[in-house]
């Protein structure tokens, strides 16, 4: 949400319907959940520094910096809360998928990075996987790969793909067809060698779509994966209708 301070982050109570400022600064935002829920990091800017931090979700204590870099956006932390994975525009690379360890020396390397975009990671819940959207194709589309690596990517899409989530069990990927409302499901095995069934329709129904890699995301998978949450279009945000006026100079002589 954009105040007067600056874009800040909120935090919505559903139980109870309430709101409450979680962030106030310059710039906050790409927020992720520690697998507890008792942190959340994001994206931000605090004198004059900008990286990524993170902070209690109760909103006490003050913002810790793990991470100076600009154009750094977190995207997911693994199960076990030991890695966070986040996505970094670089001016050779693109979009690159990188890993910060939460223990030792904290020191981030590149995941993923290569002449082509690779954004929106998630881990599997089981940690040895990673999904994410890659446009080595010509278009967007969801792959995964083991995480710590090395190993082959298996892509997952078939029609375009951005947005990969996890089902909590990791028998399913959903994903959303780029700039269009259709929301995907594909089951998947994971036992030794990975494999993935065919992508089927979960959704038609029209959402608030993006365009691209690295827009943020707009629906929510529960944990058995029966429910998801979704921005949806509203009629009042629909576009006014557009009315045509055919010889109109005519009226001009009246």
């Amino acid at each position: 949400m954009t105040t007067a301070q600056g874009r800040d982050l909120w935090l919505l109570d559903i139980a109870r319907g309430t709101t409450s400022r979680f962030s106030l600064g310059l710039l906050s935002y790409a927020m992720v959940w520690s697998p507890d829920s008792n942190w959340l990091t994001f994206m931000a800017s605090r004198a004059g520094v900008t990286g990524l931090y993170q902070k209690p979700s109760n909103g006490a204590g003050q913002d810790e910096l793990l991470l100076s870099a600009t154009d750094a956006e977190p995207t997911d932390r693994s199960q076990d809360g030991r890695f966070l994975l986040y996505q970094r525009n670089d001016p050779k690379t693109k979009w690159d998928l990188w890993v910060l360890p939460l223990f030792g020396d904290r020191k981030a390397k590149p995941f993923l990075q290569s002449e082509f975009d690779e954004s929106q990671g998630q881990f599997s819940p089981d940690g040895r996987w990673v999904a994410y959207a890659s446009d080595e194709s010509g278009r967007p589309e969801v792959y995964v790969q083991p995480f710590p690596g090395p190993g082959p990517k298996i892509q997952i899409s078939t029609a375009g793909g951005v947005q990969p989530k996890w089902r909590r069990d990791g028998k399913e990927l959903f994903y959303r067809v780029d700039g269009t409302g259709k929301l995907m499901t594909v089951e998947v095995k994971a036992d030794g060698q990975f494999q993935a069934g065919v992508p089927q329709v979960l959704s038609l129904e029209t959402t608030v779509t993006t365009h691209g890699m690295q827009s943020g995301d707009h629906y929510a998978v529960s944990a058995d994966g029966k429910r998801v949450f979704s921005i949806k279009a509203s009629q009042e945000s629909a576009a006014a209708p557009i009315t045509v006026v055919v010889n109109w100079t005519a009226g001009l002589k009246k």
